[in-house]
């Protein structure tokens, strides 16, 4: 199997099997506009089945074709690239990551496929080793806002392993004042669960950006506080 093949069986597959109204119902979700086939979960799951079963997919074979498959922009092509990628996790060096990278500026265009990596792929890479925190500040300072989204969504899943999310603070700070609403529930998303787990440590931090971070983040993140607990992070006026 080459590339090209792999690029062409995916192609045909969603072609045969698009769905104008599914399209339609997803769109809604996408304020930046939803490019799709349509095709199913099942769909989905029964073509990744069938390549897994036929043995021939490689890590460097999913990078070579991944820039044929995001070249269009459509959402299903793209999510074949990340789904293929979670089959292979054993497979991923460090090499492999500067690739991954690289994927940002070609066609990770929305919010799903940015939570697809924060949820599932990142955090394996996390755990096997192959993937630091400590590489993830160059995702902080990219000019990707999708790659920025990722970093919050990533430690979402760290936040188990560790009582100090000190160390996770610090590195998220930069985003407090990002410009990019999907960044901006990215943030809110990741200090809600952090507050779930650890009121009185993540509640110092948000008293420090209150008066400062966009009022998004904190929609987010005071969304399981009670009103009486809201208050205190209401931003003064001046």
């Amino acid at each position: 199997m080459t590339a090209d093949s792999l690029y062409n069986d995916l192609a045909a597959y969603c072609v045969a099997n698009a769905n104008d109204e599914i399209v339609k119902k997803y769109s809604r979700y996408f304020k930046g506009g939803y490019n799709g086939w349509g095709l199913t979960k099942e769909h989905m799951d029964t073509k990744m089945a069938e390549l897994k079963k036929s043995g021939d997919l490689t890590l460097d074979l999913v990078f070579e074709s991944a820039p044929l498959l995001m070249q269009s922009g459509r959402y299903e092509e793209t999510s074949f690239v990340f789904s293929m990628m979670s089959m292979l996790l054993n497979q991923f060096q460090d090499k492999d990551i500067e690739r991954l990278e690289s994927l940002f500026s070609i066609g990770i265009s929305n919010w799903a496929h940015a939570d697809y990596l924060g949820m599932f792929l990142l955090p394996e890479l996390i755990k096997t080793g192959v993937l630091s925190p400590e590489r993830m500040d160059n995702w902080v300072a990219s000019v990707y806002k999708f790659q920025r989204r990722c970093v919050p969504v990533t430690f979402i899943k760290l936040l188990r392993q560790n009582e100090d999310y000190s160390p996770l603070f610090n590195r998220l700070e930069p985003l407090m004042v990002d410009t990019e609403r999907e960044v901006h529930q990215g943030m809110g998303w990741f200090l809600r669960e952090a507050w779930k787990l650890n009121h009185a440590l993540t509640e110092d931090f948000l008293m420090k950006w209150k008066d400062v971070s966009p009022r998004l983040i904190f929609q987010y993140a005071c969304e399981k506080m009670k009103p009486e607990d809201k208050v205190k992070f209401k931003r003064v006026k001046i």
